[in-house]
């Protein structure tokens, strides 16, 4: 439940702090005192949009916090902990920040979080049933909500959607395979002849450089004879380097008798002195490897040309003209795999299929045995809001195809009147008999309503005497299982709260302010005389208000709702 408001610097309120309880709360005051601006603020912990024109004269930012209770909602934690939010114990703190040039910021428990994500929790702890939060009641998605929640086919109806995305899936995949198998059939002999030709290619890794270098020593064969024949002949001939650093190595013979310690250095010279004999070596060896052979040059050229020309169709490079291969080889695939990878998938989805049939035809069962249920508690309970007249029908009207929302659509109808025929709510409801239509809808619904807090606003417009009372008891009646918060400016309903919230306006200086006040026994008294319309000190008022709240005392048709 919603345990306390903070509210600093919105509109009117300068710093406000409201205490709230479990059950029937009402707040009440003079018009204009600023009872729609404490609504206001409560509308931002939902998301709602904010502008810098809320912020009160002369600061530079607004705040709005909200501090819930949430002890035996493990899905509220759950939630928190899912999105990384730090928790506090039992408690959930939503804060809403609006700064006076318009930008904004949001926390949950401390931590930044998006508008989204403050919405999206906010909308789980609070509902708002007022003049403008009522749009959602005139929209077929919300509707019908509502008639699953009361039919308790919330479980079904995601069964439903759940499936009908596995048959989307599963006909997209099956579309998406029979496209790529009908181009595959039309490209066939092309991707055949292009695997044929790729693959008498008979293409290696690194060819390229392999035949460019064989290439160019080919096409130099008798200069690379010469070069290797004069220079084995400066290593290794009779006037060589080799022959006459013989007679060196024989002075490092004598140096070394002499001094040996120098024997290093002539450990260095026979290593150089070795590494020439090396190189001899491999020169010879290099030159008899070397010949002109001018037919196996004119086949690399023929080769060379080749993978120019595959590499040109399918390139730029050999690796690309080996990935086009592997591609080809894969869509000819299939050519020759699709029909069982199509059958498999026909297979699935016609099971799918089915089953969402049957879902959803029991899902329409369920819906059309929960509308005349619905119709019926809600046309018992109109009359006791001041809609004697009144009826109420909820339409489920076959689709043509079955979609993720099931195979009907819902629509919400009421005739306000006698002799008129129900038009959808859209059509024929004003915001007070809106907000009565939807606190009949709570009265039935609070079984299974998941929301712990309900914020009703304007829910007494355009009633009055006995039917005020009846409001207010049904306001209780909802107040059983849930926490209400009452805005309203009649007494009879003002009555029948457990606990009640003045809204006071007062002028300092030049400054005027909102603050809210919880009344006591004798306080509440006065209040509800001035209600009635009366002199609030005159005795007759008094014991009209005493009787009032007497009477909204004796009748507690719902156990108070704790947490």
């Amino acid at each position: 439940m919603l345990s306390e408001i903070r509210v600093r610097n919105f509109a009117l309120i300068d710093r406000l702090t409201v205490p709230l309880s479990p059950g029937l709360n009402v707040l009440t005051g003079e018009t204009g005192a600023g009872k729609s601006i404490l609504l206001g603020a409560l509308s931002l912990l939902l998301g709602e949009r904010a502008s810098g024109d809320m912020v009160r004269a002369g600061a530079d930012r607004a705040s709005v916090e909200g501090i819930f209770e949430v002890e035996g909602r493990p899905g509220v934690l759950e939630w928190i902990d899912e999105h990384g939010i730090e928790a506090a114990g039992d408690l959930v703190i939503l804060k809403r920040e609006i700064a006076a040039e318009g930008r904004g910021r949001a926390w949950i428990n401390g931590s930044p979080v998006s508008l989204g994500l403050l919405g999206e929790l906010g909308s789980s702890l609070l509902t708002i049933h007022g003049q403008h939060q009522h749009q959602a009641l005139l929209r077929k998605d919300e509707q019908r909500r509502i008639l699953d929640a009361y039919g308790e086919l919330e479980p079904l109806a995601r069964q439903v959607a759940d499936t009908h995305r596995t048959v989307s899936s599963l006909s997209e995949q099956l579309r998406t395979l029979e496209e790529r198998r009908r181009v595959a059939l039309q490209r066939a002999d092309f991707l055949r002849f292009q695997v044929t030709e790729i693959e008498e290619a008979t293409i290696e890794e690194g060819e390229e450089e392999k035949l460019e270098s064989e290439s160019r020593r080919l096409s130099h064969a008798e200069e690379l004879l010469e070069l290797t024949a004069s220079l084995t002949r400066a290593i290794t001939g009779s006037d060589s380097a080799t022959g006459r650093l013989g007679s060196v190595r024989r002075g490092f013979d004598r140096l070394i008798a002499i001094d040996p310690s120098c024997q290093e250095l002539a450990e260095l010279f026979d290593t150089a002195w070795y590494a020439l004999e090396e190189i001899g070596s491999r020169l010879d060896d290099y030159s008899a490897g070397i010949e002109h052979d001018p037919s196996r040059l004119e086949m690399i050229r023929v080769r060379r040309d080749l993978l120019y020309r595959l590499r040109t169709k399918y390139g730029p490079e050999l690796p690309d003209v080996l990935e086009t291969l592997r591609a080809a080889r894969e869509e000819l695939s299939l050519v020759d795999d699709a029909d069982r990878e199509i059958s498999g998938l026909s297979r699935r989805l016609e099971v799918a299929t089915t089953e969402l049939g049957e879902l959803a035809s029991r899902l329409s069962e369920g819906r059309c045995t929960a509308a005349t249920a619905v119709e019926v508690e809600i046309n018992r309970i109109l009359p006791d809001l001041g809609m004697s007249g009144g009826s109420f029908r909820a339409v489920v009207t076959p689709r043509e195809s079955i979609s993720r929302q099931g195979a009907d659509d819902i629509e919400f109808m009421v005739s306000l009147n006698a002799g008129f025929d129900p038009r959808p709510l859209s059509q024929v409801a004003s915001g007070g008999e809106l907000s009565r239509v939807m606190l009949a809808l709570e009265t039935i619904l609070a079984r299974v309503d998941a929301v712990p807090t309900l914020v009703f606003d304007e829910v007494d417009s355009g009633v009055g005497g006995r039917v005020a009372l009846q409001v207010g008891d049904k306001l209780r009646q909802v107040a059983g299982n849930h926490q209400v918060l009452a805005i309203t400016h009649l007494p009879q309903i003002a009555a029948r709260a457990h606990h009640h919230l003045l809204v006071q306006k007062s002028d300092e200086g030049e400054v005027t302010s909102t603050s809210v006040v919880p009344l006591d026994e004798n306080a509440r008294v006065s209040e509800v005389a001035r209600m009635l319309g009366g002199d609030p000190d005159s005795s007759t008022s008094v014991a009209h208000a005493r009787e009032l709240l007497q009477r909204g005392r004796e009748n507690r048709m719902m156990p108070l709702l704790t947490e």
